[in-house]
């Protein structure tokens, strides 16, 4: 046979050769590199920076806490990030609801009744005037909610004295009512971030449909597009629980009576009089510290018990429908 036959034993050839590397991927490849460690480099900074801006946020809690288990001597006499020898907390806290006869748990109701209504009169017109100015076209609309926008820029404290004038003319100045209604109204921001939210989150073909079904506006607004709202509802509500609760000038200038205080005010009372009666001598210094250690608790509670509400449902607000 002219033909050769192949030797089954001998070796397969190779499939092909090895290829040379293209033009440029090699250089793709050290660009992906480069830009996997400036990721990385990225991220590592983002990291200590999250972590720096934590513990600037935690060390005053954390100084708080330790500072509230310790006695007049201890809080000058000991390093001040750590505890004392002994736990002295449930006699500060003991001392502290039963001085001056109980005053900080009258200051404590003042501050739940003034920041709860506050808070739940001051959401329902934001949630009213926020749907109208999102559902609603009407002349003026747009100059309206600009005067919405610029009212933000003004701060809340240079409106205090105006405020105080006229409730002093109409007889409202130390009562309730003088924390109550102006804590209510002055909160542009709940205004604009319900028309934002009510804009984005409620479609007028839902409104459409309430309107062919015979429902009026108020009854479309409660029954149909709440539930829409409820997760901004939640984020003004909480806005306004926080504000209302930290606020100390407005009390301050409209406020005479010591069973009308807050908590803010009342602890800073207290805290001046640590400061007449001698510092590290002042029986009152432990009081402000434990006093204000409790003061932040129904702000803790109501974030935890309004995160399921708000963290959930802001980003689906967000989205054009």
């Amino acid at each position: 046979m002219s033909a050769a036959i192949a030797n089954p034993e001998a070796p397969d050839e190779p499939a092909a050769a090895a290829q040379p590397p293209r033009e440029g991927e090699g250089r793709r490849e050290v660009r992906g590199g480069r830009g996997r460690k400036r990721r990385s480099k990225r991220s590592t900074l983002l990291t200590v920076g999250m972590l720096a801006a934590a513990a600037y946020f935690l060390l005053p809690l954390f100084w708080l806490v330790v500072a509230s288990t310790k006695s007049t001597g201890d809080l000058f006499s000991t390093f001040g990030l750590w505890f004392a020898g002994h736990n002295n907390l449930f006699t500060n806290l003991g001392n502290t609801f039963t001085q001056d006869g109980g005053a900080f748990t009258v200051w404590f109701g003042n501050s739940l009744l003034y920041a709860v209504a506050s808070a739940v009169g001051g959401t329902f017109l934001a949630a009213l005037g926020g749907y109208g100015f999102a559902k609603y076209r009407f002349r003026g609309n747009q100059a309206m909610f600009m005067g919405v926008l610029g009212a933000m820029a003004v701060p809340a404290t240079a409106l205090a004295i105006p405020i105080y004038l006229l409730f002093s003319q109409i007889g409202l100045t130390d009562t309730p009512w003088a924390i109550i209604l102006p804590s209510m109204a002055i909160h542009p921001f709940g205004l604009y971030f319900m028309r934002v939210y009510t804009d984005s989150a409620v479609p007028d073909s839902l409104i459409e449909s309430g309107r062919i079904d015979g429902a009026g506006d108020f009854r479309i607004f409660f029954q149909v597009t709440g539930r829409l709202l409820t997760p901004a509802l939640a984020t003004v509500f909480l806005f306004m629980l926080v504000s209302t609760w930290n606020n100390y000038f407005l009390p301050l200038i409209m406020l005479n009576d010591p069973d009308l205080y807050p908590v803010t005010v009342g602890l800073a009372n207290w805290q001046g009089q640590a400061s007449s009666s001698g510092g590290a001598s002042g029986d009152y210094v432990p009081l402000v510290i434990t006093g204000s250690l409790v003061s932040i608790f129904p702000l803790i509670i109501a974030f935890l018990f309004l995160q399921r509400y708000w963290t959930t449902g802001l980003v689906s607000g967000s989205v054009k429908q």
